[in-house]
């Protein structure tokens, strides 16, 4: 028998296969429209998300309002659609900055390593000894509450595990031989980090941005709802849950179009983070 008749079947690479997974598609699919949403959030809205009309406070549903109005008859509709902005933003913001600092930290204590790793480790450990709402929480009641303070607070919370991942990574990457070949050349540290160290490092932190943006905007909403967070009148998906829950047992349009926005853009991202994972996973080849 020839050795082509008995090889085994080509097994499609994972990356390749990222969408031909429904859950993947069905994911990436939320996270445009959320794009989309947040971009075209001035034409498609059908009111002004901070005008009040008294007269047509706590309307249910109806063609007028798609899905009713507040109790200072504020179109909820066009809150939802504008508060997908604050949830970008948070992402961007949230998820950027720890992104930025844990993979500094990361780099210079997996690369460096000796006592500023054992400094960098130790303090990532007393970071992660916290509950992250506990300590989001505690960093918003030091800096006051605000948007952009808790969003500091919530990129210093989930700083450590980028920090960690990406440590890791560096630990292997550093051994490898065109990083050794790199420095034989003369090569500076701060190059080999830019050049060599880093990009060959980023494909797991990328996953876990990914992941991680649902749980910021999870984050952002609750320390909103506690008031913490975005102030009013800001149409934050957050602060219009807090607006509603007094009035969730005879207007209940109001905290739940705001939730069920929030679960979905979640649902979306945790969806096609799960599919980048099983991408570039290499157990998943």
């Amino acid at each position: 028998m020839s050795e082509t008749a008995i090889a085994p079947p080509a097994v499609p690479s994972a990356r390749a296969g990222l969408l031909a997974r429904p859950a993947a598609k069905a994911g990436l699919g939320i996270v445009v429209l959320f794009l989309f949403v947040c971009a075209a959030a001035p034409l498609i809205a059908p009111h002004d998300p901070y005008g009040q009309d008294l007269m047509s406070a706590l309307a249910g549903p109806s063609w007028a309002h798609p899905l009713g109005t507040d109790q200072y008859g504020r179109d909820v509709l066009s809150r939802v659609l504008y508060g997908a902005r604050y949830a970008l933003f948070a992402v961007v913001v949230g998820d950027g900055l720890a992104l930025l600092l844990g993979s500094a930290l990361g780099l210079l204590a997996g690369y460096l390593g000796g006592a500023l790793d054992a400094v960098i480790m130790r303090l990532v450990d007393i970071l992660l000894a916290f509950p992250y709402l506990l300590l989001a929480l505690i960093l918003v009641a030091a800096l006051g509450p605000s948007l952009l303070h808790s969003l500091i607070a919530i990129g210093i919370v989930y700083t450590p595990q980028y920090a960690r991942l990406i440590r890791g990574q560096v630990l292997t990457v550093r051994q490898s031989d065109y990083v050794r070949a790199t420095r034989a050349l003369g090569a500076s540290t701060p190059r080999i980090l830019l050049r060599h160290v880093t990009p060959n490092s980023l494909s797991p932190v990328v996953v876990m941005a990914t992941l991680q943006a649902g749980s910021v905007i999870i984050e952002t909403a609750g320390l909103s709802f506690l008031g913490l967070g975005a102030q009013p009148p800001s149409p934050d998906w957050g602060a219009l849950l807090a607006d509603g829950q007094n009035y969730f047992l005879t207007a209940w349009w109001i905290a739940t179009f705001p939730g069920l926005a929030i679960f979905a853009v979640v649902l979306g991202f945790n969806l096609f983070g799960d599919a980048l994972r099983r991408a570039f996973d290499p157990r998943a080849q």
